[in-house]
């Protein structure tokens, strides 16, 4: 079985989240990628010591969030600011299918990077740009960081209850978004260079990608002319469509989204066959109206056992659908997780055997694994160099005795 990107070579110069997310991706469906770093101080991601006011480094100093982000990955050292060093690059582009970096507008233009000046050198070359802003209109050249694309698009504003200020998800979700997108793209263009024999570039941004993620919310406005509100759980609309806190202290989260259909099946279920005929929950619209009633009392009821007995309850019910809320400790260990591989263990060179999440795309004559672990600083320069950009020893002492690797 071969990897599904065999024999695509994929030059990345990205730092930080957004842009080597992407990279990664496509490391993990087979693609040869290949990390341009700072030839003194690398990608910053590597410098990280705390996130969330929690240590981001291990065994070896090196930390979670690099080799989260840079597996399946080679690194090299290179000065493009030198003219040697971009004469390198651009050996190097020659001969790769994709080019990927997460640098502001204008940035790549002014080191002799940018689309125009690299398409010249490889026509076919797939150039993958993730940005703040997007590529056009008045603020396309501001930098950005992951927090950015969660304000503007309103996603902060959205989440939480009433009252309460904008609340910010741990995990890079902009970055993290954005550069799924930008692998998107990339195998779009891939297809397309296949049927047409063209090479393009393909932009996305933080502002565009987290519109995407919530484009059901965004089309609400669009469509209705109404905001999706913030609303306490006290008063949901949908009382089975709610979460409540059990007596171990987990929460359970009833998702019925078909209440009339499923209301009688709940209440033989959770024990509350006197309700199927009470007048005040008879039906949708009188359990909108009761809402209150209704949610005090079945927090009242879930309160009174663990919620594991609620989930065996629950599960009597054919059509019922409910999950456990679960923390991060809980989802890791969960046998969903095992039975699918969504995490796997890999033998790290510092670490040992150490599980890492997988590629959650599964393909049914071809594959996706992490192919490498994250690189060390500069790992592979002299094999990068050797075997694709057809250096000589003595071509890549001159380039270290230049500085310029």
């Amino acid at each position: 079985m071969t990897a599904s990107l065999d024999g695509i070579r994929v030059i990345d110069w990205t730092i930080f989240q957004q842009g080597p997310v992407a990279s990664s991706m496509l490391g993990d469906l087979g693609a040869e990628v290949i990390k341009i770093e700072q030839r003194i101080t690398g990608d910053p991601g590597r410098g990280f010591t705390s996130i969330m006011g929690l240590p981001a480094t291990a065994i070896g100093q090196r930390n979670f969030y690099y080799e989260t982000n840079n597996r399946s990955k080679k690194s090299i050292t290179l000065d493009i600011k030198k003219e040697q060093g971009r004469e390198v690059l651009y050996r190097l582009v020659r001969k790769s299918d994709v080019f990927i970096h997460n640098f502001r507008q204008g940035v790549p233009e002014e080191v002799g990077l940018g689309y125009d000046q690299l398409s010249q050198i490889n026509p076919l070359l797939i150039y993958g740009c993730a940005s703040g802003y997007g590529p056009k209109g008045p603020e396309c050249q501001r930098p950005s960081f992951d927090p950015v694309g969660l304000a503007r698009t309103g996603f902060l504003d959205i989440c939480g209850i009433p009252d309460m200020p904008p609340q910010y998800p741990p995990g890079g979700m902009a970055d993290q978004m954005g550069g799924i997108m930008l692998a998107y793209g990339v195998l779009a263009a891939l297809v397309t260079r296949e049927r047409q024999g063209i090479g393009q570039k393909v932009d996305v941004s933080h502002i565009g990608s987290m519109m995407w993620l919530q484009s059901l919310s965004i089309h609400q406005f669009l469509i209705n002319g109404k905001e999706p509100p913030r609303h306490k759980r006290d008063r949901a609309a949908n009382p089975l469509n709610n979460y409540y806190r059990c007596g171990d202290g987990k929460w359970i989260f009833p998702a019925i989204m078909q209440p009339d259909r499923h209301w009688e099946e709940f209440c033989q279920c959770m024990g509350l066959e006197h309700l199927v005929k009470d007048p005040r929950f008879i039906d949708s619209q009188c359990r909108r109206k009761n809402r209150e009633e209704l949610i005090t009392l079945l927090d009242n009821l879930f309160a009174q056992q663990p919620a594991a007995e609620w989930a065996t309850r629950l599960r009597r019910g054919r059509n019922l659908v409910f999950e456990i809320v679960n923390s991060i400790s809980d989802i890791v260990n969960d046998p969903q997780v095992k039975a699918n591989e969504y995490i796997v263990e890999m033998d790290h060179p510092t670490w040992g055997p150490t599980k890492m999440v997988n590629t959650p795309i599964r393909l049914s004559k071809s594959h996706s694994k992490i192919t490498r672990p994250a690189p060390e600083f500069g790992q592979h320069t002299e094999e990068v160099l050797q075997e694709i950009g057809e250096y000589s020893w003595q071509e890549i002492i001159a380039l270290k005795e230049a500085e310029v690797i």
